[in-house]
């Protein structure tokens, strides 16, 4: 899977500033899990903050910035670059 030489290319490891959806309840839910020994009986509320944040990011879109290498090269080919 490599790249074609003269190809347009962006990191996308450079749009990692951009927050990352329940990330902070999935951290919160493994600390619970790991203080309890992995019972996850003593941690239902953290778990049901996670399983409601996923739900709420279900329907969203993808972050725009993971596709940017499609529209750069989407408008290479077009231009003939």
């Amino acid at each position: 899977m490599g790249r074609k030489a003269g190809a347009l290319y962006i990191n996308p490891k450079k749009f990692g500033g951009v927050t990352k959806p329940c990330m902070l309840e999935m951290v919160s839910f493994l600390n619970c899990l790991a203080l309890n020994k992995q019972n996850d009986d003593k941690c239902v509320r953290q778990k049901d903050l996670l399983v409601a944040c996923a739900q709420a990011q279900k329907g969203r879109p993808k972050n725009a910035a993971k596709t940017i290498n499609y529209h750069l090269q989407r408008l290479a080919r077009d231009k003939g670059i």
